[in-house]
């Protein structure tokens, strides 16, 4: 599984940023794809995952009712639209993937053991 990720750079804080990932491979379909970040100095962890069904969602707690991630199977995107941002939130973003053998909370929350594929990362940076 490989991917194109796109869309970050430098907002306000305050502002909105949409980042997207565009998955090719075999059995991408069957994939948990998410957005994870890390920032200097720091492990990097989970900000959002969604199934391949896209009826399960796990965000972190601190992006919950700000950002929000969608599938669309047909040109096998996954969206990140992030808003109100903070600068806590600045961090070079990733794209990972991972077979669904079990929750998406799970296998997005360990992302050592649960993701497979990982994208070159995308840098996002609120600043004033």
């Amino acid at each position: 599984v490989q991917f194109v990720e796109s869309g970050g750079g430098l907002v306000q804080p305050g502002g909105s940023l949409k980042l997207s990932c565009v998955a090719s491979g075999p059995n991408v379909y069957d994939y948990v794809i998410g957005w994870f970040r890390q920032a200097p100095g720091k492990e990097r962890e989970a900000v959002s995952c969604i199934s391949a069904s896209d009826k399960g969602l796990y965000y972190e707690d601190s992006v919950q009712g700000r950002f929000t991630i969608s599938r669309d199977k047909v040109s096998n995107t996954v969206t990140l639209q992030m808003n109100n941002l903070k600068p806590e939130d600045t961090a070079v973003y990733y794209c990972g993937a991972g077979v669904e053998y079990t929750s998406v909370r799970t296998i997005c929350i360990q992302p050592r053991i649960g993701i497979d594929h990982w994208g070159k990362g995308t840098q996002v940076t609120v600043s004033s």
